[in-house]
């Protein structure tokens, strides 16, 4: 059995199958992050699930993610069921007593717990570019947008402040490409598109205030349990990279904002990232990159991060060798890749003479696995086959009345369900868009050569005749005599037009003769 400074995993088994002694984790090594892996339906769930009870009761607030749903029922009391009470006395856990946990839950969509929100500044350009799946040259406006924002004062919170401040970035492509480089209208469009696409799948209910405040996910009950966070992750999934760059967000916040601490005798916080896979798939490399700085230097802030997935594979060398606590549960060996994963997961133990340890990976029942964790002086101890001990809570997941009544109850209750819109960027492009049609129109007003048909005038020779100058604006003509013109009249006019169609000579004269006799008359 586990003491005070250790969680009890289950017991490990000798050769010929009998009990050999318990496995534990120190809780002074909890920070020293760690990995769950097996293939579906070997008992990751479960393992999860005795951890994070685990260390709920030494006092360690725990989030993880529940994909499945029926990580729901830790905080239900367990009930007596025959294969539990085997398990309990195969693996010596004695007494072996039910209990319900502190549980908060958490939903990005609000629906199945208190919903879960960050701002557009908070999640940053990279992450941002990543959630859309964007191209470099995509990714660079993100940049510029980001910075025109922090220039000009423009606070980005939710989707629709992204989506003007794009928009103004389209308009001001020319003045802003001279100061930061080619943006292109097409580029933009793209990325209001896939925007379109994140709000579609329900991203706007994430993007927004009140954010989450870290400290929420770190409290602890008067009896002095650590709360257990667990996000309702069975919708989320259906958009797998919004799951994955939350979850990375999330990590990123708890770096950012914890004070050092060192090495403290427990975990601050531990996370749980289910389906870790997910975060690495297609990641660029930069992306992976600070996965792996942030998992080797938030231990320092006190956090611990259990990665857990089917393949161990899907973790990154870099990451991988960042985790000292591994429980690694059945693997099947059908493909070449598979058979890859298993060798790769018998190479990162510590040898065991007892056995061999890639042909026991195959052979290992449902929960059951192969245990190595840090002991003193953090060494990794010799990987053991172990029987899982069974969870105290239920398996399997509570009713939505009984989340319901939960959630009532939750200490957070309220805090977050108002969403709050105070002004943005949105609201601040809006207004200065508006000021800008205002002055344009005040502009055209005090013109008069603008908008009111009087900036062409004719000119006045003093007979009265000119056009009248606009009102408000006196005309100062000057009273002349009278003086003949020299101007012809129209008759004059229509005589030259006659004599230039008449072809000969003759026929001008004539012509000339009889118009001058009318002119003369008076016609």
């Amino acid at each position: 059995m586990a003491d005070e400074s250790s969680i009890f995993i289950g017991a490990s088994r000798k050769p010929d199958d009998s009990y050999q002694k318990p496995e534990q984790l120190l809780l002074r090594y909890g920070n020293r992050h760690g990995l769950v892996t097996g293939a579906t339906g070997t008992g990751k769930t479960i393992t999860l699930q005795i951890l994070a009870e685990g260390f709920s009761n030494a006092g360690v607030p725990v989030f993880a993610a529940d994909v499945k749903g029926d990580l729901s029922g830790i905080a239900a009391m367990g009930t007596p069921q025959d294969f539990l009470a085997k398990r309990a006395e195969a693996v010596k856990l004695d007494p072996y007593e039910f209990q319900e946990f502190p549980v908060i839950f958490w939903d990005l969509f609000g629906v199945q717990g208190h919903p879960i929100r960050a701002t557009i500044s908070e999640m940053g350009p990279l992450l941002l570019s990543r959630l859309m799946n964007l191209t470099d040259a995509q990714e660079g406006i993100i940049n510029i947008a980001f910075r025109i924002a922090d220039e000009e004062g423009l606070l980005l919170l939710d989707l629709k402040d992204l989506q003007a401040l794009l928009a103004n970035i389209a308009e001001r492509a020319d003045e802003i490409g001279a100061r930061y480089g080619n943006v292109t209208k097409p580029s933009v469009g793209a990325i209001q598109r896939s925007l379109l696409i994140l709000e579609q799948q329900g991203a706007s209910n994430f993007f927004g205030e009140p954010a989450l405040k870290i400290s929420d996910l770190m409290r602890t009950t008067r009896d002095g349990r650590g709360a257990i966070n667990v996000l309702a992750a069975d919708k989320l999934m259906m958009n797998p990279r919004l799951y994955a760059t939350f979850l990375l967000w999330l990590l990123s916040e708890l770096f950012e904002e914890l004070p050092e601490v060192g090495d403290p005798d427990k975990p601050r916080l531990v996370f749980f990232f289910d389906e870790a896979h997910l975060l690495f798939d297609g990641a660029p490399k930069i992306l992976v990159d600070r996965v792996e700085q942030v998992v080797r230097l938030i231990r320092s802030k006190g956090v611990g991060v259990y990665f857990v997935t089917q393949n161990p594979l899907d973790v990154p060398e870099t990451v991988l060798a960042q985790l000292g606590n591994r429980i690694q549960h059945a693997l099947r060996a059908y493909t070449p890749r598979e058979q890859k994963a298993v060798r790769t997961a018998a190479e990162t133990f510590r040898p065991n003479p007892d056995f061999d340890c890639a042909a026991a990976i195959t052979q290992l029942g449902t929960g059951e696995a192969l245990v190595s964790t840090l002991e003193a002086k953090g060494i990794p101890s010799m990987v053991q086959r172990t029987l899982i001990r069974p969870p105290a809570s239920r398996i399997g997941p509570i009713t939505p009345e009984e989340r319901k009544e939960i959630m009532t109850q939750s200490p957070v209750a309220g805090q977050y369900d108002q969403v709050i819109d105070r002004e943005s960027a949105f609201e601040m492009l809006q207004k200065r868009t508006g000021e800008r049609a205002q002055a344009e129109e005040q502009a055209q007003q005090g013109d008069p050569g603008q908008g009111d048909g009087s900036r062409w005038t004719l000119p006045d020779f003093g007979n009265g005749q000119g056009r009248p100058a606009p009102s408000g604006r006196p005309r100062t003509t000057t009273y002349r005599q009278p003086r003949s013109s020299n101007r012809q009249t129209v008759a004059e006019a229509a005589i030259k037009s006659v004599v230039r169609s008449v072809g000969s000579q003759v026929g001008r004269a004539l012509v000339r003769g009889i118009l001058g006799s009318l002119k003369k008359k008076g016609f």
